[in-house]
């Protein structure tokens, strides 16, 4: 595919425009701001699973402390696609009138909020409602990360998703993984090895607050980059691909062979009117993403059950869970990096598709004498999740272009994803086996591939919505 940055002008105009805000900004070096700004980014990712995966150590504790119903904690466990989908899509409203670092922002306070009191607020409607207002912090902030790497590290799209990922991963699984022992540590009060993660949300906030401060973020300028940020939205260039496009000096330099800081950023306009349901690449990537999204969910609530109904032991069952999780870390970095080199991306779909495939066919035929080699290649085919985000930056053209897309995939996608897990609890449960189960995950990896090859393609959602 060709670089995004090769479409763009070539020169920024000298003069400048007020953003008309009154807020003083806190001026930093450039690359300050940028090292400020990928901290953020890695703190961010960080926090956008640990509320998910350390309830799920912990939820026994929790449903017998609280007097929780079945049914009750049967909803909890699908708030969090439901909370993705619904809250999702006001994420480009909110970025359009605060700026996404300052919508970021406000979501990293919502998650520390939301995970410091539900521990305490006592029964279920109050748990589940700061359940509800962490995932919604979460929820913004899933949509605008693509959106942030691209208006950021517009040279640097497949790396930084890459890291972005790779943090995600890592957080998913420090969760899963230490809950119980830091709770065990701690007295054994599952309160305490709840609340210990608002603690790291806490910390997300600070970088995200010095990014908005230094931008001056009045309404929609919180996203601008180091070069951008005190240049108007609409300022005049002389074009010669896309006039809706302004580019700094840094791509210009780019294109020509020279070194790029890693502040650089191209600030980007969507066409108006931008109707994103009109582009089959957005709809191929919406059911790409909540098919991935399936599997992953299926994954982290079934998969241990699945190896102890086999045999293996319970605590070699939660040691496999985390591997499959923990392939994700390296891979969310490598992924990225090889798709943005790629002109498409369908044959890396394929793969990941494959190693699902052979996955579950391993789960059916040796789920115990094969349980290493299985959990890796579904850690293998979990993976499909960074390069959907991936594929989200590299569909559209302009920054607002990637926050709807985002927005549309994502929210699509999780509602998508949420009679999944369900379903294969009800086909358990009558079947009294893995058999049908594993047959409706192996068919779901079908058209998986076939959409993902399709939002592979070398196409724009702008282009196709225009079209």
């Amino acid at each position: 595919m060709v670089p995004e940055e090769t479409r763009t002008p070539t020169r920024l105009p000298a003069t400048r425009r007020s953003t008309g805000s009154t807020a003083p900004a806190t001026p930093l070096p450039r690359a300050w701001t940028a090292r400020l700004m990928v901290a953020g980014i890695v703190l961010a990712a960080l926090n956008l699973r640990p509320a998910i995966t350390s309830l799920g150590a912990l939820l026994e504790e929790v449903r017998d402390d609280l007097g929780m119903s079945g049914g009750a904690a049967g909803l909890l466990t699908s708030v969090p696609p439901l909370c993705f989908a619904v809250f999702g899509v006001t994420a480009p409203r909110l970025a359009r009138r605060f700026g996404p670092a300052a919508v970021v922002c406000a979501g990293m306070v919502a998650i520390a909020t939301g995970l410091a009191v539900r521990p305490y607020i006592g029964g279920t409607a109050g748990f589940l409602a700061m359940s509800a207002l962490a995932l919604m912090g979460i929820a913004v902030s899933n949509v605008l990360m693509p959106v942030i790497v691209k208006r950021w590290f517009p040279d640097r799209v497949g790396s930084m998703t890459g890291l972005y990922s790779m943090a995600l991963a890592l957080g998913t699984s420090a969760a899963a993984a230490a809950t119980v022992p830091v709770t065990d540590a701690l007295g054994g009060d599952w309160r305490s090895g709840l609340v210990v993660w608002a603690g790291l949300a806490a910390a997300a906030v600070l970088p995200w607050v010095l990014l908005v401060r230094a931008r001056g973020a009045g309404p929609g300028t919180g996203d601008r980059g180091p070069a951008a940020s005190r240049t108007g939205d609409r300022a005049p260039a002389t074009t010669t691909a896309t006039p809706s496009v302004t580019e700094t000096p840094s791509v210009t330099a780019a294109r020509a062979g020279a070194p790029v800081p890693a502040a650089a950023v191209v600030t980007r306009h969507a066409p108006e009117g931008l109707r994103i349901t009109r582009s089959r690449t957005a709809w191929a990537l919406a059911v790409f993403f909540g098919l991935q999204a399936t599997a992953a969910y299926i994954t982290m609530g079934w998969m241990a059950q699945i190896f102890r109904d086999a045999g293996v032991a319970a605590g070699t069952a939660g040691l496999l869970l985390a591997v499959t999780m923990v392939m994700g870390v390296p891979l969310a970095f490598v992924i990225p990096r090889l798709a943005t080199r790629l002109p498409r991306q369908g044959p890396i779909v394929v793969v990941l598709g494959l190693c699902g495939l052979a996955g579950y066919a391993g789960l059916y035929l040796a789920p115990a004498a094969g349980a290493w080699a299985w959990a890796l290649l579904l850690g293998v085919s979990n993976c499909a999740f960074p390069l959907a985000l991936t594929m989200v930056g590299m569909r559209a053209r302009t920054g607002a272009g990637v926050a709807e897309l985002s927005a549309f995939a994502q929210s699509t996608g999780y509602l998508i994803s949420i009679p999944g897990p369900l379903l294969v609890g009800v086909l358990y449960q009558h079947s009294g086996g893995w058999g049908l189960p594993l047959a409706l995950m192996a068919a779901l990896m079908v058209p998986q591939i076939a959409v993902g090859i399709m939002a592979g393609r070398d196409r724009t959602v702008e282009d196709e919505a225009a079209g």
